[in-house]
C-alpha cells in the first residue's frame, strides 16, 4: 500500500483583487471569501488576469534600446586588461541587458547579444551547449574559430553560424586584440529549460592552430548552388561555418543594381535585403536564429514594419536615423540596437561615401523568427497592411 504524505505547507504568492470594473464581478463579502479560497489553493481566475494574458496585440516586456559601438569597445577593452579568458568563465563575452528585463543579460526576451573580447594570443577554451550561436565581425580580423576541429578565420563582414551541441574554440594569433558580436538563444532555451552545456579539452591542437585561407565547411560547402553529393541530407544548422563578406556584399550591391535597371529584386524602393540560409535545407541557418542582412541606399526611408518576434540589428556601414515605437536615435558603425515584438520600426539612410565604403546604410539582424514560424505565430504589418 502506498503512504500517504500530506501535502507541503506553501505560503501563497498568489494575491487577488475583488475591483469594482467593467467586466468585473460585483465586489460582496462573498466575492472577497472566495479570492482568499483562490489564493490559498493557488488558483487564478481567468476573469481578473485576461487582459494581461490575452492581450488585443503583443504587448513586450523589452523596450527599444540601442548600445553605441564607441561605448562597448572602450569597455571591453578595459576588461581585456582586467579580466583573464580562461576555463570557467570561458569567454570575455559581455552582454546587452534590455532596461525593461530586469537586469537579466537579455537582449530580448528570446535573444542574447554580446561583445567579445579576444586578447592578442589569447584563447578561448573549447566546449559544447544546446544553444545555437553565430558570431558577427564588424572589424578586425586575426580570430580564428575552430569548430568541431576545423579552423575558420574570422574578418570584417563574416558571418559565422553555429548549431548547438558542436565543439567550438577560439584562438587569436595576431598581435592586437578583436572584438565582435555574439548572438545566441539563450533565453528562449532558459526559459524553457531545455539546455545542457559540457567543457571541452583544454586546449587545441597544433594542427587546429594551422589557419588555412579556407575551412573544410567552406571547402564542402562554399559554392552557390553546388551541394557536395557525399554529404546529401538536412541538417539542423547550417554545415558552412562563414559566409564571407565578399559574397554577402556583392548580393546586396546586384539587387540595388537590378533596381536601377528596372528589373525587381528589392523588398522595397532602395531596400536590398539577404538572408543567411541553411544549403542542405534552404531554410534558416539556425534552428531558432534567422539572420539577414539589409541594405538602404542613401536618402532611402523604409516604410514603418511590425513583427511578431523580436530582433537586434547592428550597423556594419554608414549613417542613419532609426525610429522603433517612440524611440528614435542616430546610429552609425557598430552600434546595436533592439526592435522589440510587434514595435513599428523604420530607417532613414543617411549613409554617403565618407562612411560607407557601398555608400548605403548596411545593418546586419538577427531575429527569433523561426520559433514563431514553426509555432505558426508569426505575423507581420507593413504600414498597416498585414499578411
Amino acid at each position: 500500500m502506498t503512504d500517504i504524505v500530506d501535502r507541503p505547507t506553501v505560503t501563497s504568492p498568489v494575491s487577488i483583487i475583488a475591483e469594482d470594473a467593467p467586466g468585473q464581478p460585483k465586489v460582496t463579502p462573498e466575492l472577497e471569501d472566495l479570492y482568499r479560497g483562490f489564493e490559498k489553493e493557488l488558483l487564478v481566475p481567468l476573469w481578473t488576469e485576461i487582459g494581461d494574458l490575452m492581450p488585443h496585440e503583443p504587448k513586450s516586456k523589452a523596450q527599444p534600446h540601442l548600445w553605441e559601438w564607441a561605448t562597448l569597445i572602450e569597455l571591453a577593452g578595459k576588461a581585456g586588461d582586467i579580466v583573464p579568458v580562461g576555463r570557467g568563465g570561458e569567454r570575455r563575452a559581455i552582454a546587452l541587458a534590455n532596461p525593461s528585463l530586469g537586469g537579466r543579460p537579455y537582449a530580448s526576451p528570446t535573444l542574447w547579444a554580446a561583445i567579445q573580447y579576444l586578447n592578442a594570443g589569447e584563447d578561448a577554451p573549447e566546449h559544447r551547449h544546446t544553444q545555437n550561436a553565430f558570431r558577427f565581425v564588424v572589424e578586425g580580423e586575426g580570430v580564428w574559430t575552430v569548430v568541431e576541429g576545423d579552423p575558420v578565420p574570422m574578418r570584417r563582414g563574416d558571418f559565422l553560424p553555429q548549431a548547438g551541441m558542436n565543439w567550438h574554440a577560439h584562438h587569436n594569433q595576431a598581435t592586437t586584440p578583436m572584438a565582435w558580436i555574439d548572438g545566441l538563444d539563450i533565453p528562449f532555451q532558459f526559459d524553457i529549460e531545455s539546455q545542457f552545456f559540457d567543457f571541452g579539452r583544454e586546449a587545441i591542437s597544433d594542427t587546429e592552430r594551422i589557419s588555412p585561407e579556407r575551412s573544410r565547411s567552406q571547402r564542402l560547402w562554399g559554392h552557390p548552388g553546388l551541394a557536395p553529393v557525399s554529404q546529401l541530407g538536412a541538417t539542423a544548422g547550417s554545415p558552412l561555418l562563414a559566409y564571407r563578406w565578399e559574397d554577402t556584399d556583392r548580393a546586396l550591391a546586384d539587387q540595388l543594381a537590378l533596381e536601377r535597371e528596372g528589373y525587381a529584386g528589392v523588398v522595397e524602393p532602395g531596400h536590398a535585403l539577404v538572408r543567411f540560409t541553411n544549403p542542405t535545407t534552404a531554410g534558416d541557418v539556425l534552428p531558432t536564429i534567422r539572420t539577414q542582412f539589409h541594405r538602404v541606399a542613401s536618402a532611402v526611408e523604409t516604410a514603418p514594419r511590425r513583427e511578431t518576434g523580436s530582433s537586434v540589428y547592428q550597423v556594419f556601414d554608414g549613417s542613419g536615423r532609426v525610429t522603433v515605437g517612440s524611440f528614435s536615435w542616430s546610429v552609425t558603425r557598430g552600434d546595436l540596437f533592439v526592435v522589440p515584438s510587434w514595435q513599428p520600426f523604420s530607417v532613414v539612410s543617411e549613409a554617403s561615401g565618407s562612411d560607407s565604403d557601398s555608400g548605403a546604410l548596411d545593418l546586419f539582424q538577427f531575429s527569433d523568427a523561426p520559433i514563431f514560424e514553426r509555432l505558426h505565430l508569426h505575423r507581420t504589418s507593413v504600414e498597416g497592411t498585414s499578411r
